[in-house]
């Protein structure tokens, strides 16, 4: 990551490359030992996206983009958030051209694609018709910022993107929960409450988009369920019927709702011609 953060011509903010030399330097604490890396930043550090975003839009972004306009026949889409990528080719013939390319693209900037989370797909409206002609099964479904992204239709029939949560980042969320309310198990009961409603507001925030609603709806019942064994396990002759659980969840627990609007209604707001 040096590359850019030494060559100030390339970040006009001497403050940024300032902040970034620091915390470069600045090492990581683990087990009350600090260790200082000469390659790379930290597990898990926040600034690393930051380093990403300044690495690949000189490495990738504007490659990908000058690609675009000389080399695809045709239609090209791509969304990159830090390190995570989709692009989408409307001809096969083009993405694996652009797959190969931008191998040897990265290659140039030391780095490589993951071989496990690299994949070519069949996705969009006509990929369940191009499938099922081959005598395939349904279209994959791809992992992008959270999100199982999904092949399906509307009740009219007509394609639709779903958008589901992670499954594995949804148990992962749960067993969070789990843990802290054990360490909160005697905490009154309000106390609880308001921290649930605190920790289901901000899941809302990010999953309630359009179509994932049995998800999120799965997992306010799945946090009832965690906080009614907890309030059972405070004593064993504490008894907790499902009647006053639910009632709990009622008074503190936020009811499930879609908080996001459809991309098409959010382009339209800010682009009202």
């Amino acid at each position: 990551m040096g590359l850019f953060v030494s060559r100030s011509n390339r970040i006009g903010d001497k403050r940024i490359i300032r902040l970034i030399r620091k915390w470069l330097k600045a090492g990581v604490l683990e087990d009350g030992i600090v260790t200082v890396s000469e390659r790379g930043t930290g597990q898990g550090s926040v600034i690393s996206p930051l380093l990403a975003n300044i690495y690949l839009h000189y490495g990738l972004d504007l490659w990908a983009e000058r690609w675009r306009r000389r080399e695809a026949t045709g239609d090209m889409i791509i969304v990159r958030y830090a390190d995570d990528i989709v692009v989408g080719f409307q001809y096969e013939a083009d993405a694996r051209r652009f797959w190969d390319m931008m191998r040897e693209r990265l290659q140039e900037f030391a780095l490589q694609l993951h071989p496990d989370k690299t994949r070519l797909i069949e996705f969009g409206r006509f990929a369940a018709d191009t499938r099922k002609k081959k005598g395939l099964g349904r279209p994959e479904t791809f992992d992008f910022l959270g999100f199982t992204h999904i092949c399906r239709k509307n009740r009219h029939g007509r394609f639709q993107i779903h958008r589901k949560s992670r499954r594995d980042r949804r148990w992962a969320k749960l067993k969070e929960i789990k843990a802290e309310l054990q360490r909160r198990m005697h905490h009154p009961i309000p106390e609880q409450g308001k921290w649930l409603r605190q920790v289901l507001a901000g899941y809302y925030a990010y999953h309630a988009v359009p179509t994932n609603y049995r998800s999120i709806s799965a997992f306010r019942e799945q946090v009832t369920s965690l906080w009614k064994r907890t309030l059972r396990r405070r004593s064993q002759r504490h008894t907790l019927s499902w009647k006053r659980m639910r009632k709990l969840a009622d008074d503190w627990l936020p009811p499930p709702r879609i908080l996001h609007p459809w991309p098409r209604e959010r382009f339209a707001v800010r682009h009202p011609r």
